[in-house]
């Protein structure tokens, strides 16, 4: 009951709406007539408003009966769904769902995991942060979020429970019209240490990490869809996940860089889903992370 209102009112309105009589109502919710009609009058009386118009044979909605439908209908969605979501939590279901993704990650088989556990759990709330570098971890250690999806975990983070999901192919690139791209010299260290190096870097963590760092002159990017728009302009080199850069590859707005030195840069990069240890995982988390740890991911080259 809410208030003087019940439930059970909303669903003999609704039954009216949807069958056209109070008859036919009675019939759907295998009820009297009689019973159907005094809870309509019960309710009118509780509410203080006119919701049929009974000059003619057959009751006719009132504008504010027609009005009323639409607001029963809602409340007894949001009524079925805290029933549906009490009973999923206490068979192990959390409340709310929430993973934290930096720019590594491929974006097609988590949107395909996703999609499956909205299938599988559609009354659970998802919220889904899309960080740098980084920041999934920060997340997952402060409790902001349950999963992280990361493709760096530092060793020394010993209460993060990973699960690897598959390795990234990176490729050292440049825009056509940059000069590493028609240099003639082979490319090595000292080649490239003549050049601005664009490198992702965490915000917090100032100056930034030096990993795989090889110019004395870096742009920082937090944001690796921003550093991919500067590449593109010709303001520097930096190594790229692959996937990102395949179609501009393809399509010639970017040149793969022939290094000569394999030692210098990392070749591919692992990708971890993470969690906290002494927070055990939900239904919904262990079904996203059996679902990820299933999907076709980016197969990584040499």
């Amino acid at each position: 009951m809410i208030g003087n209102l019940t439930l059970d009112q909303l669903r003999v309105l609704v039954a009216i709406a949807e069958a056209g009589s109070f008859s036919a109502a009675g019939r759907k919710l295998r009820r009297v007539q009689s019973a159907i009609s005094h809870s309509i009058q019960n309710l009118e009386e509780t509410q203080g408003v006119q919701l049929f118009d009974r000059g003619s044979r057959t009751p006719q909605f009132t504008e504010a009966g027609r009005a009323l439908v639409t607001q029963a209908r809602q409340v007894l969605r949001q009524a079925d769904m805290f029933e549906r979501t009490a009973q999923s939590i206490s068979a192990g279901l959390e409340p709310e769902l929430s993973i934290a993704v930096d720019s590594f990650v491929p974006t097609q088989p988590l949107i395909r995991s996703l999609a499956g556990l909205q299938a599988q759990h559609p009354d659970l709330t998802v919220t889904l942060f899309t960080e740098g570098m980084g920041a999934a971890q920060r997340r997952v250690r402060d409790g902001s979020a349950i999963l992280g999806l990361c493709a760096l975990l530092p060793s020394t983070i010993q209460e993060l429970q990973a699960a690897t999901l598959t390795q990234v192919t990176l490729a050292p690139v440049v825009a056509p019209d940059h000069p590493l791209a028609t240099e003639t010299r082979p490319i090595t260290r000292d080649i490239l240490a003549e050049h601005v190096q664009l490198i992702l870097t965490d915000p917090l963590q100032m100056p930034g990490p030096s990993f795989s760092v090889v110019s004395p002159r870096v742009w920082r990017f937090v944001d690796i869809a921003r550093r991919l728009e500067f590449l593109l302009a010709g303001f520097g080199w930096c190594t790229m996940p692959l996937h990102l850069v395949e179609p501009h590859l393809e399509a010639g707005r970017l040149i793969r860089l022939d290094i000569n030195d394999p030692g210098l840069l990392p070749r591919a990069i692992d990708l971890f889903a993470i969690h906290d240890r002494l927070r055990p995982l939900g239904l919904g988390a262990r079904w996203l992370l059996g679902d990820l740890q299933q999907q076709a991911w980016p197969v990584a080259m040499a």
